[in-house]
C-alpha cells in the first residue's frame, strides 16, 4: 500500500508540473500575441524588452489609443451637431441639416421619391445607411448613383413607392433619414 500511496503522489506531482508547465506555456503565448499588437517605436522594437517592460508598453499603447478613440468621438460629435434647427419645406418636400458634414433632400416624384445625399469623403457610409432605409420602407431602389467633386460626394437615390402609400412613405423616408443625421 506504501508504494500505491508513493505511485499516487508522484503522479500528482508529475500532473501539477504538467498543468503549471500548460499554464506558463499558454502565459507566454498570450503575452507574444499582446506584444504583437503593440505598436512599437523603430527604436525599441530592435531591443527584447522584459516581460514587466512589455506589458507597460502594452498599458501605454491601450491608453493612448483609448485618448484618440475620444479624441476622435469629440471630433464626431462636433462634426455631427447640430443645433436643432432644420429648415424644412412641406411644400418641396426637403429638408437640409444646417451644420452638419451631410446635407440631404428629399423630393416626392409621382409615386417615387429621390433622395439627393451631399457628403464629404469621410461620410460614405450615409449613402450605404439611406438606401437602407429607403428599403425598410419599402420602396424598391430603381437607380441609386454618385458622382465626386474633389472632396464632396454626391449620392442620388430614386425609388418607386406604392401608389396608394407615396405622400406617407416619402414622410416616413424623410423623418428617418433626419433622425439619423441628427
Amino acid at each position: 500500500m506504501n508504494t500505491n500511496k508513493a505511485t499516487k503522489s508522484s503522479s500528482s506531482k508529475v500532473d501539477r508540473k504538467t498543468i503549471e508547465k500548460n499554464r506558463r506555456n499558454n502565459m507566454k503565448c498570450l503575452y507574444n500575441q499582446l506584444n504583437s499588437l503593440v505598436h512599437h517605436d523603430s527604436s525599441s522594437s530592435r531591443e527584447i524588452l522584459a516581460l514587466p517592460d512589455q506589458l507597460d508598453e502594452a498599458t501605454e499603447y491601450i491608453k493612448k489609443l483609448e485618448k484618440n478613440v475620444a479624441d476622435l468621438k469629440r471630433k464626431k460629435d462636433s462634426l455631427v451637431n447640430v443645433d436643432g434647427n432644420s429648415n424644412n419645406s412641406v411644400s418641396n418636400k426637403r429638408f437640409y441639416t444646417l451644420n452638419s458634414p451631410v446635407q440631404i433632400e428629399v423630393h416626392e416624384k409621382g409615386n417615387g421619391v429621390e433622395v439627393i445625399l451631399v457628403t464629404g469623403l469621410e461620410c460614405q457610409f450615409v449613402f450605404t445607411e439611406a438606401i437602407r432605409i429607403v428599403h425598410e420602407e419599402n420602396a424598391e431602389v430603381v437607380n441609386a448613383s454618385y458622382s465626386v467633386v474633389g472632396s464632396t460626394v454626391f449620392h442620388s437615390i430614386h425609388a418607386k413607392i406604392e401608389e396608394d402609400g407615396t405622400s406617407q412613405g416619402v414622410t416616413r423616408i424623410r423623418e428617418r433619414l433626419q433622425k439619423f443625421v441628427l
